[in-house]
């Protein structure tokens, strides 16, 4: 039987693109793939045809070749691989696997480079700091290329050899009926060389681990939780391959005034009963190191905060700050003299429901209360 024209087995014009092919060969093989249709014979065919036709197809120069000859061109070189397939079936239907659910086969010859591993560092600064930005130095042992092989891991004056198992790819493979699987070359692990003698200095590795000093530039405004991330300062890749990079997690350690919540900042200040009653003012300290005074009006309730705008922590990567919040917390007197006792006693008897409001409405509410339930169980 005459062999039907590739293009027309894709359904495909002759002036189709590459991606027209590929998505021609996808939506024909999903649809005739014998998985799919067992035992019919007419669908193994139209299987077997569509994928000689791609394999043709999605090569320029066998394209050309195909477009110029025709099949002729070919008429020595496919049909010859398993179950009546070519010999690159593996590699199609890899394409088809790609597609569709999004996997690599791994083609292509390795060179072993492989990027280096991340690696984290954690950093604990004051709330201070955290204020006014800070610039840090830190020791770190780190896995970096080795000097004496550049990476290589082979002994200086010789080089890695190609793996004899996987020819380089790095990967072997081995037909199973319609499929082709591929697995890591157990040689080579994947790398696709193998050292007859390795470096001396690094095991064969390519890699020596050293202590390096790293500047690191703190931004004003950091919060806990921060990562900073410092490009190619992680370990050294294998073989030559790209370093990884390296991650500082700050954490903000506590401050005995200050509790931050993001970029505002709150505290508690004790202030004696006088001055609560009479008013007055008092001194806090604030993040930068100054001082500043806060006011207290006359009759100022426990609890009550004031709020100081621009004096909290600074928005990262801003020009804004935050505010500080001073929550007053007014002081019971203790430990009273005898003339102290009295004249606070003096004071009870002076006062009325003008001088303390909210105790007298209070006790004014319990009293309702307290008559209600009398009411109710005389009536009962």
């Amino acid at each position: 039987m005459a062999k039907r024209c590739y293009y027309q087995a894709l359904e495909v014009d002759r002036t189709a693109s590459d991606g027209d092919i590929k998505a021609a060969f996808r939506k024909q093989a999903m649809q005739c793939h014998p998985d799919r249709h067992p035992g019919d014979r007419t669908a193994e065919h139209r299987f077997k045809e569509i994928n000689e036709a791609y394999e043709v197809l999605k090569d320029p120069d066998k394209r050309a070749a195909y477009d110029r000859f025709g099949h002729a061109a070919f008429e020595h070189g496919m049909g010859n691989g398993p179950a009546g397939f070519g010999a690159d079936f593996g590699t199609t239907f890899s394409d088809l696997f790609e597609g569709i659910f999004g996997m690599s086969a791994g083609r292509g010859r390795s060179s072993g480079r492989e990027r280096g591993a991340d690696l984290r560092y954690n950093m604990e600064i004051t709330l201070q700091e955290a204020f006014t930005g800070k610039n840090a130095q830190i020791r770190i042992p780190t896995p970096v290329t080795c000097e004496a092989c550049s990476g290589s891991g082979a002994k200086a004056g010789t080089k890695p050899k190609t793996c004899p198992m996987c020819g380089g790819h790095g990967r072997v493979r081995h037909a199973q009926g319609f499929f082709t699987l591929e697995r890591t070359c157990p040689n080579c692990h994947g790398r696709g060389q193998s050292i007859d003698t390795p470096c001396a200095s690094c095991g064969g590795s390519g890699r020596v681990t050293r202590e390096r000093t790293l500047a690191v530039n703190i931004p004003a405004g950091v919060e806990d939780g921060t990562r900073i991330r410092l490009a190619g300062e992680g370990e050294a890749g294998v073989r030559g391959g790209p370093p990884g990079d390296l991650y500082i997690f700050l954490s903000i350690g506590g401050h005995p005034f200050f509790q931050r919540d993001g970029a505002d900042l709150h505290c508690r200040v004790p202030v004696s009963m006088v001055t609560a009653v009479l008013g007055g003012e008092f001194e806090v300290p604030t993040i930068d190191g100054g001082k500043t005074k806060v006011k207290v009006p006359e009759g100022t309730q426990s609890g009550r905060r004031f709020r100081l705008g621009g004096k909290g922590m600074p928005v990262l990567r801003s020009r804004q700050s935050g505010d500080m919040y001073v929550q007053v917390v007014v002081e019971t007197p203790q430990q009273l003299t005898k003339k102290q006792r009295e004249l606070l006693a003096e004071f009870e008897r002076l006062s009325s429901s003008e001088t303390q409001p909210e105790s007298s409405g209070f006790l004014g509410k319990v009293k309702e209360f307290l008559d209600g339930l009398g009411g109710r169980a005389g009536a009962a």
